[in-house]
């Protein structure tokens, strides 16, 4: 994959990432209840905490795509935060918080993971 093809790929986890975070944050029962999870004030209080920390990382990687200097540490600890939420989200589904269905939202995590991976590969040197 092209440098560029990835950029826009991560521009557009970016974007998704934020919007997700942002539903989370607005509607957390909402966004639980597709994936099963229980569902009280607890739950939804540190759903939507994780929510607003969506946001951040999201527009992190967007600001630090969208400026004409590159700034890799962005893209890494973005990287990290997206594989450390896919493992998250499986162990939840082990542990039988969140139903198979959230194996999806893990997977989304792990390849948006591994693309801010091969970015960050591609430009750290520059």
């Amino acid at each position: 994959m092209s440098e560029s093809a990835l950029r826009r790929a991560l521009i557009a986890i970016g974007v998704l990432t934020v919007g997700t975070g942002a539903a989370q944050v607005i509607a957390p029962r909402r966004m639980l209840a597709p994936l099963a999870a229980e569902d009280d004030a607890t739950t939804r209080h540190f759903f939507g905490t994780v929510g607003m920390f969506m946001v951040v990382v999201g527009g992190a990687l967007l600001n630090a795509l969208r400026r004409p200097t590159r700034d890799p540490s962005v893209v890494l600890f973005t990287a990290l935060q997206k594989l450390g939420a896919s493992t998250a989200v499986t162990l939840g589904v082990r542990r039988r918080i969140f139903s198979p269905l959230a194996l999806t939202v893990a997977a989304f995590d792990l390849l948006s993971g591994m693309l801010a991976l091969a970015y960050w590969r591609r430009v750290r040197g520059r």
